[in-house]
């Protein structure tokens, strides 16, 4: 069945290898019959502070006012990004602070220490890149970027279930290899996996 997919960039750097999985992820999205759209972070014009906190509601840009309702309308969210210093890029945790908001993502109850998940009926994939192995970023850093993505931010606003794939040891990383990798990003596109 055909599903509605939003591929979100991470990577602040044009012509990045995370911008081909994008694009490779978008093919395959089309080939298999899916709407497919794809943001990249780093072209939208937004403040990436979250100036004080929730206290302050800051007025929310309008490429972050589109990002939102891109989100709304997704039926499966797609997260692209480079792990660095073992957590997500800056451009993306900024993105994180400023649209996954209370009253968009999530609404505390009152006088309860549960929350209504606003973004439940959405499927999310992490696709992470890395220049470590896999298995260091894992066992030694607790894969912190997948972790934090895929719990206290995506499942806590009821993006579920959320997959990830990771394509480590990347700056060494053949042509060849990283041709294959495409391939299998096409192939979850078509999938919407």
């Amino acid at each position: 069945m055909p599903r509605r997919i939003l591929v979100l960039c991470g990577h602040p750097t044009p012509d990045s290898f995370c911008e081909a999985i994008c694009r490779a992820y978008e093919g395959g999205a089309a080939a298999g019959g899916h709407e497919c759209r794809v943001t990249l972070l780093r072209e939208l014009k937004f403040d990436p502070i979250l100036h004080g906190g929730y206290r302050n509601r800051m007025e929310l840009e309008p490429d972050l006012v589109a990002a939102q309702d891109a989100i709304k309308w997704a039926e499966h969210l797609v997260f692209v990004y480079p792990t660095w210093w073992g957590s997500l890029p800056a451009l993306l945790k900024g993105f994180v602070d400023r649209t996954f908001l209370p009253g968009f993502a999530f609404k505390y109850r009152e006088n309860s220490p549960f929350w209504d998940r606003l973004l439940a009926g959405r499927t999310a994939r992490l696709i992470v890149t890395m220049d470590a192995p896999w298995w260091y970023d894992t066992i030694i850093n607790g894969a912190t970027s997948r972790h934090t993505m895929a719990t206290p931010i995506l499942k806590f606003s009821g993006v579920r279930p959320v997959r990830s794939t990771v394509f480590d040891q990347v700056r060494k990383a053949s042509e060849e290899k990283r041709a294959k990798w495409l391939n299998k990003v096409r192939l979850l596109g078509a999938a919407a996996g």
